[in-house]
């Protein structure tokens, strides 16, 4: 099982390489995720095998959030106080983007608790286990929700190109080489404080919080050289795109068809509130669009840190909505149960 394993993982960082590749050949925005990613995606719903194992997955993620904490300066504080505006719009625009996708996932013939966890757009983990306790199908939830996260990956980059031109954020300049790589020594003892008190997300929010504190107090903050950089996004693109393993082509079309235009009214949603935290808070319109983008807290802090979107501001808001989510949605189930037990 070990070498099939290792099988798995060798052609999965192969195929991914070869579309990092493609992408930077070709000029595409962060290529060292989107091409690992779309050619993962598309030779695993072939029916190859591919996979990346959690623990490396999670490792990667943990340097994430050593490199997205590290960004927090002694400064950051001086920008809290507008925060409170933006966080009461992005929850207004969560519940809104929910009622569209769900209404949209409805027509497609879902049930209603299945309709609603797959419309919620963040803690896609924490939906897909609440929605089958509260008795929706697994199975639609996480294949609607990992398409959801996808697809914003895949269309934000050239959105921003849209609507900025040649404005468009640029990707940081990395530095030549590392500084406090030493940081990465602390990430077996945190992620094992994170299984120890079953935090949500830890992989990425303890070494987040460890190194914002660093960061903050300006003790010292991660920096990664520019190839161990695209090495991360590298890894993590073949982790997210080979998830789909197992499903026909025929289905996968199906179902990304469904989640295209869910995603797409759930985009136009957010991106409303997006337009009004950029004039209200005068945050850049990228900044508040990538706040607000219906996408996982992991994967939209990497689009921020490869492009330079305000970091911060943008886990943030990922953070608090997906707090949220896992904290209204049980509720919201029960609510559901009992209406259609009547």
């Amino acid at each position: 099982m070990q070498s099939r394993a290792a099988v798995a993982l060798t052609k999965s960082l192969a195929i991914g390489a070869v579309g990092g590749v493609a992408f930077h050949v070709l000029g595409l925005p962060l290529a060292w995720m989107l091409g690992p990613l779309l050619a993962n995606l598309i030779v695993s719903a072939s029916g190859v095998e591919l996979d990346v194992p959690v623990p490396l997955r999670e490792a990667f993620v943990g340097v994430l959030g050593l490199v997205l904490g590290s960004q927090v300066t002694p400064q950051l504080a001086q920008r809290v106080g507008d925060w409170p505006v933006s966080a009461g719009l992005l929850l207004a625009g969560v519940v809104m983007a929910t009622l569209a996708a769900a209404a949209w996932y409805r027509r497609c013939g879902f049930d209603p608790v299945s309709a609603w966890f797959a419309s919620a757009p963040g803690a896609m983990t924490a939906m897909i286990v609440m929605g089958e306790q509260f008795g929706g199908d697994p199975r639609r939830i996480a294949i609607a929700q990992s398409l959801r996260i996808v697809l914003v990956i895949l269309l934000l980059p050239p959105l921003f190109w849209a609507l900025e031109g040649d404005a468009a954020p640029a990707a940081e300049a990395l530095e030549p080489g590392f500084e406090a790589i030493w940081m990465l020594l602390a990430l077996p003892p945190l992620f094992w404080l994170g299984r120890t008190l079953r935090v949500p997300s830890a992989s990425l929010l303890l070494p987040m919080l460890f190194a914002g504190v660093l960061s903050g107090c300006d003790i010292a903050s991660l920096r990664l050289a520019d190839w161990g950089f695209n090495l991360m996004l590298w890894v993590l693109g073949c982790a997210i795109g080979s998830r789909f393993h197992g499903l026909s082509v025929a289905t996968l079309k199906r179902y990304l068809g469904e989640a295209f235009i869910a995603t797409l009214l759930a985009l136009v949603v957010l991106g409303l509130f997006a337009e009004i935290i950029h004039h209200l808070v005068e945050v850049p319109r990228a900044v508040a669009l990538l706040a607000l983008a219906p996408g996982g807290i992991g994967e939209m802090a990497i689009v921020a840190v490869a492009l330079d979107i305000d970091p911060v501001f943008v886990a943030f808001h990922h953070l608090l909505r997906m707090v949220a989510l896992m904290i209204l949605a049980p509720f919201w189930g029960r609510w559901l149960m009992a209406a259609l037990a009547k």
